[in-house]
């Protein structure tokens, strides 16, 4: 016991010795500065330099600009341009899937590669046919109350609405004879019009060229869009006078009639029409006569 107590007065007895640290002019000896130190001092001051020196440097790595110059810190800059590329890419995925579906529509139109679902209406009917004694036709008194309401607000209405659709207008491409109607069950979803070699193959409505090109199976292409989607396709022409991005108007000449692809078996015009993918009956909305 009396052992360790004696070694710490000894480590005590170091740690509290005073020396001096003198600075001499190198030449005359004269002493310039001496300071008294004892072993404590130097480590405490030493440990409080470094402390001071560490909290310095973060300070300067966490408030100043110098913290970009160290790998692991990204500066607001940086942050700013990622959040902007990241908006970009997700803007960018958009427009190429749009694309992506405008494109997979053109193909059908140039394929014609559509599912067929015929829908025997003559089945529903009688799936759902009801019997008109069943039904209590009689209005009730929120209908009564309803339709008094609408009646009050149409009769001061000064901004009548007209909410029903206008049908877009097509002019004729060709006149001729239909050699071949639209058949949906034999994926002929356009009608064939025989004309004269060279006949003007004139634009159904106004529009744009969206294509405007040579396939080994139906020839000289061109493919107009009109308002709301509507597509008008015209196919086997023996030349075309438009090009892609052309804007045209209704009667406009686009290309002749010619006998040109695999799929041809003389000179006329092969004419769809196209809403939105889903392909429409030409003698629906045309005369060819």
């Amino acid at each position: 016991m009396a052992k360790k107590v004696k070694k710490r007065k000894e480590i005590k007895k170091k740690l509290l010795h005073k020396y001096r640290l003198v600075i001499l002019n190198e030449s005359t000896f004269e002493e310039k500065i001496s300071f008294k130190l004892s072993r404590l001092n130097v480590f405490v001051t030493g440990s409080l330099c470094i402390i001071g020196l560490i909290g310095l440097t973060t300070l300067l790595i966490a408030f100043t600009p110098l913290r970009e110059y160290i790998p692991g810190y990204s500066s607001n800059k940086l942050k700013k341009q990622a959040a902007d590329l990241t908006f970009e890419t997700d803007s960018l995925v958009r427009v190429l899937n749009n694309n992506n579906r405008y494109l997979n529509n053109i193909r059908k139109v140039l394929t014609g590669d559509i599912e067929n679902n015929e829908i025997n209406r003559d089945s529903l009917r009688e799936q759902f046919k009801l019997d008109p004694s069943t039904v209590d036709l009689t209005p009730i008194k929120q209908d009564s109350l309803l339709r008094a309401q609408v009646a009050l607000e149409d009769k001061y209405n000064l901004f009548e609405q007209n909410s029903v659709k206008s049908d877009v207008v097509l002019f004729p491409p060709i006149s001729g004879t239909v050699s071949q109607n639209y058949d949906a069950r034999k994926k002929h979803y356009a009608v064939d019009v025989v004309a004269p070699r060279e006949t003007p193959v004139k634009a159904a409505a106004n529009g744009m060229v969206i294509f405007a090109e040579w396939t080994a199976d139906t020839g000289h292409v061109i493919i107009l869009e009109h308002k709301d989607g509507l597509l008008s396709v015209y196919k086997h022409n023996g030349s075309l006078n438009k090009s892609q991005g052309d804007m045209v108007r209704a009667g406009e000449v686009i290309a002749s009639v010619g006998n040109t692809g695999e799929f041809t078996t003389g000179p006329h015009l092969h004419f769809e029409l196209w809403d939105k993918g889903t392909p429409l009956n030409p003698l629906d909305f045309i005369d060819f006569k």
